[in-house]
């Protein structure tokens, strides 16, 4: 091939590749920019429309908190198949089973126990309000730890470990640093979940992510600046106690996003031991999400098409 067509060819494709490349690069810095003097481990990673991906701070271990109860509830799903179970099977509820220094709604609805739910009520309390002992009893009764680690492993959702129950981190703090993955590993499991074949007929599926959609906690962080843009976002939050040096453990939020033209994209912060304040480190999930809303809506003059 003459020099000539050689730079034809080359700056076609320039010119197919560099505004994907250049979107990418511009976020990537601007997150890594954000992130870099903020007094936390603050680790990003997006996916948008199932296969451009950012990351920042994506190698370091962070405290998954409650962001596992996704995967435990993914679990469940699986083990209720196995089972031969629904969602509609009953759970008998012990007073023991209501730990009494834990956050748990379910406990203040029913302190005394003796009661039976369902498998969707248990999970609509770990899923929507994080509850603690309702995660317990699904570990109790229909998946345990390791049945849900060697699930996602199964699944492929690598980076991560799930070692430790809520009652396990409660008693040891230390503990709280053995339930671990990555940003990234995070967002492919919610991507997974949303667009991923394998789900899309799974009443168990279908359900968590509705309880996502209608996720209650953590309206401050990843959702924070989408409110009133007619957007949707199905999230999972996770928040941890303060280590002995007055750290925040683990403070998570990991969320599928739907913009109002269909576009979609999933966006997963990990903050690991924040010395800033619980309002401040939620800020800081916040401005990330503001970034790239802005980036990926035009609201960002980058001088590039959209990702």
């Amino acid at each position: 091939m003459r020099p000539s067509c050689l730079f034809i060819l080359f700056a076609v494709l320039w010119l197919f590749q560099s505004p994907l490349q250049g979107q990418q690069a511009y976020l990537r810095q601007a997150l890594a920019d954000y992130v870099s003097d903020k007094p936390a481990q603050i680790g990003v990673a997006l996916i948008v429309e199932g296969r451009d991906t950012v990351c920042v701070n994506d190698s370091c271990r962070y405290p998954l908190m409650s962001v596992f109860k996704l995967h435990q509830a993914l679990a469940v799903a699986h083990g209720l198949r196995v089972r031969g179970w629904t969602l509609d099977t009953p759970v008998c509820i012990r007073q023991e089973d209501l730990k009494p220094d834990t956050y748990s709604p379910l406990r203040d609805k029913y302190p005394e126990g003796g009661v039976t739910l369902r498998v969707r009520d248990l999970l609509s309390y770990t899923l929507q309000w994080s509850d603690n002992n309702a995660c317990d009893i699904l570990f109790d009764r229909i998946c345990g730890v390791e049945e849900t680690e060697r699930y996602m492993h199964e699944l492929g959702i690598v980076p991560l470990a799930i070692v430790a129950d809520e009652a396990e981190m409660h008693r040891s703090l230390g503990r709280c640093y053995d339930n671990w993955s990555t940003p990234l590993a995070v967002a492919r499991l919610l991507e997974m979940l949303f667009t991923h074949p394998v789900f899309a007929d799974g009443a168990e599926e279908g359900f968590i992510r509705k309880m996502l959609l209608e996720c209650e906690t953590g309206k401050e962080r990843l959702a924070a600046p989408l409110e009133g843009t007619g957007t949707a976002i199905g999230h999972k939050t996770g928040t941890g106690d303060q280590n002995v040096r007055g750290e925040w453990i683990g403070v998570n939020d990991a969320g599928f996003i739907r913009l109002p033209d269909g576009r979609h994209y999933t966006l997963v912060v990990l903050v690991k031991d924040s010395r800033a304040t619980m309002e401040e480190t939620c800020r800081y999930m916040a401005d990330i999400s503001s970034i790239v809303l802005r980036a990926l809506t035009g609201g960002e003059k980058t001088g590039r098409s959209g990702i």
